[in-house]
């Protein structure tokens, strides 16, 4: 699905529980035939199988606050659903630095839905989020499983790694260009020593400014960013792949 989201993609029936993959090498194996299909939907559907779930939302996580619900790529929640859940996602996402985002890749969380709306009938009210990067883009699948049926934190993970696969397809569709991070050649520079451990009068002897004239650039960075250390700037730079 694309970025301008298909409201009937929103409420179709979950996942038949009957038709699921039984083992790893199977599981690859349906994945493959749907990637050559170009069919991310299919390649969710496979991967929601196989972790035990009856529902699936594939979000990219840059377009959370996005008005409407730009952020979902593809997915079967019921639509009231997603609608509440997208805020909350959003908030979320804006309480979490720089390395906490990069410490929660392929590490399933597990959270509660909001009493209102109702969930499908005989859903479990736990829901389960992995993100994913794919490049410089991060996703979130979020999965919701038949009562008393969440998976094992050792198949989440499994089918964290997995999603990688799948979200990769999604960059392919006709999706919002991924914004491009103004940042000049010196402070890009900057970003690369301060990776490399270097400290501002270090890095003013390699690159022959001042102490100062570093600083400068380096408080650019954070700002251009949204981080607020060294560290959380480096964590930034790791995940968009800027260093």
């Amino acid at each position: 699905m694309k970025a301008d989201v298909d409201i009937r993609r929103l409420t179709v029936k979950p996942l038949n529980p009957a038709v699921k993959p039984s083992s790893r090498v199977q599981v690859i194996s349906w994945l493959g035939e749907a990637a050559g299909q170009g069919d991310i939907s299919s390649l969710l559907d496979v991967l929601a199988a196989y972790a035990g779930a009856s529902h699936y939302m594939l979000a990219r996580e840059d377009l959370f606050q996005e008005p409407g619900l730009s952020f979902v790529i593809t997915s079967n929640w019921p639509f009231d659903l997603v609608k509440k859940i997208g805020g909350t996602l959003a908030a979320s996402q804006a309480r979490m630095s720089e390395m906490e985002k990069c410490l929660s890749l392929l590490q399933p969380q597990l959270h509660v839905l909001p009493d209102e709306p109702c969930v499908p009938k005989g859903t479990d009210r736990q829901y389960c989020v992995l993100a994913v990067c794919v490049g410089n883009i991060r996703f979130a699948l979020l999965l919701m499983f038949p009562e008393g049926g969440v998976a094992t934190i050792e198949r989440l993970r499994e089918v964290g790694l997995l999603s990688g696969y799948c979200a990769s397809f999604g960059i392919g569709c006709d999706l919002k260009v991924e914004r491009d991070i103004d940042l000049t050649e010196r402070e890009l520079e900057c970003l690369y020593w301060i990776a490399e451990g270097k400290t501002s009068d270090e890095m003013a002897t390699i690159l022959g400014i001042s102490r100062n004239t570093i600083n400068n650039y380096i408080t650019s960075v954070m700002r251009k960013t949204a981080t607020k250390t060294r560290s959380e700037a480096i964590a930034y730079a790791v995940r968009n792949n800027l260093v």
